[in-house]
């Protein structure tokens, strides 16, 4: 599976953006796609993930940063793409936003917890 992820850029604090992050090779069946950030000298950390199987979608989570303010979604005609939506955003959500994928469905909110790694987009948001 390689990844790559869309949709980065600069916004005034309040402003939204969508991220997308598209994934190809063998993306079928169940998957658990998660979205992770890295702000300068600090560590990277989880932000959002949604998990699929054959039998229908699984949960979503989020960390309680962005919680309320950010969706996490993904498109079932097309299964191997997922998107980010993010409103409110806060200078602190300035980061690099990475995504992430793991052949099966996980509850994991570390970087441990996934395999594939897509490079990351960069988002700025300007108080």
């Amino acid at each position: 599976v390689q990844l790559q992820a869309f949709g980065g850029g600069l916004v005034q604090a309040g402003g939204s953006l969508r991220l997308s992050c598209a994934a190809s090779g063998r993306t079928f069946g169940s998957s658990t796609m998660a979205w992770f950030r890295q702000a300068p000298a600090k560590e990277r950390e989880f932000v959002a993930r949604i998990s699929w199987s054959s039998w229908g979608d699984g949960n979503t989570y989020y960390a309680d940063s962005v919680k309320g303010r950010f969706t996490i979604s993904r498109d079932k005609a097309e299964n191997a793409r997922v998107y980010l939506q993010m409103n409110s955003l806060k200078p602190e959500d300035t980061a690099v936003y990475y995504c992430a994928h793991e052949r099966r469905v996980t509850v994991a909110s570390t970087v441990n917890g996934y395999r594939t790694w897509g490079q990351g987009t960069q988002v700025t948001v300007s108080s």
